[in-house]
């Protein structure tokens, strides 16, 4: 279905930032609690004379995601603020910042680790429930964790969700003179980006940069360093798409295929997917851990509301049209533990990747007919056993009387199911021994 993919950037993927905040000259307030002096601001020639790169930013910067692990960092943070790290695990779960900052503050001494602890925890707390703050910190001793949880609890909300958040602090013993610090918290869609500046240098020339968040994130994902992490797999076709482009006037047919896009867009956003580049045709999505919900129960709810929601799309296009053609949307998933990267082209950023999980999500939505969805044993013995109720999925067999019967909770492997000698199987060779299910339904509102 090449008519059907568009290789689009960030901006259009549902990975938009957050829309611009209007920045003014005037300095920011810091939530209570972590008060500091403030530095007076530079005079309005020098604030106007840079136009700053993520390159050009010389202070300490890096980007976390919303599980707190670390994306990217620059070569000051790695020295002030993140000493010992040498180079960052490959391991998503060891890039905990948390972590990572527990262990820079053990070759500290002061209130060094303190500080950044009670600043990241109020950034946790901006957007996550103490429950999903806690989940984060596995791996913390017991003192550690009574540590957190006390600086979390001394933490203030901010009455509004503001794009960026300022913070000024103390922190004496970073390496260099600089006592002062401001701390700029800048929040994306894809993460939260972190910059400190020592007060006496500050300007507003680092709020101009990053007011320009179309530029800065798209700079920040090309940027993105590799990382090992679990995902779930999406690939989702649409069956006879070359029939139905054939059948349509190509105004119509773009028509719809825009419809589709549109629709979609919001369900995979509210599922926290992303949209991922893939070498064969289809829509490509992914699925990561997330702090405050089940990356594999949002992966199946997903193809179960889209699958709602393309029987209502195909009526509509029956009665506009009078036609016959019923649209269907064939989705494999699967899960697996792969390395996640980016592929940048001139004009946008992509996520990709590499190993078997998404080889074999895509033999599955190529397997899967008149909009199944079919997942591979593998996810669903990783799902919760709570979620998994929630779940209808199972396989259909034939009985004595030669009528399907559906077997509930129940799996099969590929070459039980189809002639893998049949040339229309061909494919299929190479997932012959995979275990699979038919997802019926799922209770997402559960």
């Amino acid at each position: 279905m090449a008519e059907v993919v568009a290789r689009i950037g960030i901006a259009q993927s549902g990975l938009a930032p957050e829309p611009e905040q209007v920045v003014t000259d005037q300095p920011l307030p810091g939530p209570p609690g972590l008060a500091g002096p403030r530095a007076p601001m530079a005079p309005a020639d020098q604030r106007r004379t840079l136009r700053l790169t993520l390159e050009d930013v010389p202070h300490p910067a890096y980007m976390v995601n919303y599980n707190f692990e670390l994306t990217w960092y620059n070569d000051a943070a790695r020295e002030r603020i993140l000493s010992g790290l040498d180079t960052l695990p490959a391991n998503s779960e060891a890039r905990n910042l948390f972590l990572l900052l527990f262990q820079a503050a053990a070759e500290q001494s002061g209130p060094f680790g303190t500080e950044l602890l009670r600043i990241h925890l109020a950034l946790a707390k901006n957007r996550l429930a103490k429950g999903s703050v806690l989940g984060l910190l596995r791996g913390l001793d017991r003192g550690q964790l009574n540590l957190a949880e006390r600086l979390y609890d001394e933490s203030v909300v901010t009455s509004e969700r503001k794009p960026i958040l300022d913070f000024a602090v103390e922190l004496s013993d970073v390496a260099g003179p600089e006592k002062n610090w401001r701390v700029f918290a800048s929040f994306f869609r894809e993460g939260i980006f972190v910059v400190y500046i020592p007060a006496l240098q500050y300007n507003s020339t680092l709020l101009e940069f990053l007011s320009q968040r179309d530029a800065v994130i798209r700079d920040l994902m090309r940027k993105r360093l590799p990382v090992l992490t679990p995902l779930v797999a999406m690939v989702a076709d649409l069956q006879n798409s070359v029939k139905i482009c054939s059948e349509l006037p190509p105004e119509e047919y773009f028509e719809l295929i825009n419809e589709i896009w549109t629709t979609m867009g919001p369900i995979f956003r509210k599922y926290y997917g992303t949209y991922g580049k893939h070498v064969g045709d289809g829509m490509v999505y992914y699925f990561f851990p997330q702090p405050d919900s089940d990356y594999i129960f949002n992966a199946l709810a997903c193809a179960q509301e889209l699958k709602s929601e393309i029987r209502k799309i195909s009526k509509k296009w029956q009665l506009r049209k009078n036609w016959l053609n019923e649209l269907y949307l064939n989705t494999g998933l699967h899960e697996g533990q792969e390395w996640l990267g980016t592929f940048q082209t001139a004009t946008s950023v992509e996520f990709a990747v590499l190993g078997d999980t998404i080889n074999h999500a895509s033999r599955l939505s190529e397997f899967a007919r008149f909009g199944k969805i079919w997942a591979t044993k593998n996810l669903l013995s990783k799902l919760a056993h709570q979620k998994r109720a929630t779940v209808d999925f199972g396989i259909s067999r034939k009985g004595e009387d030669g009528q399907e019967h559906f077997i509930a909770s129940s799996y099969s492997q590929v070459q039980a199911m189809v002639d893998l000698n049949c040339e229309r199987y061909e494919k299929l060779r190479d997932i012959a021994m995979l275990p699979i299910t038919e997802i019926r339904s799922v209770n997402y509102s559960a």
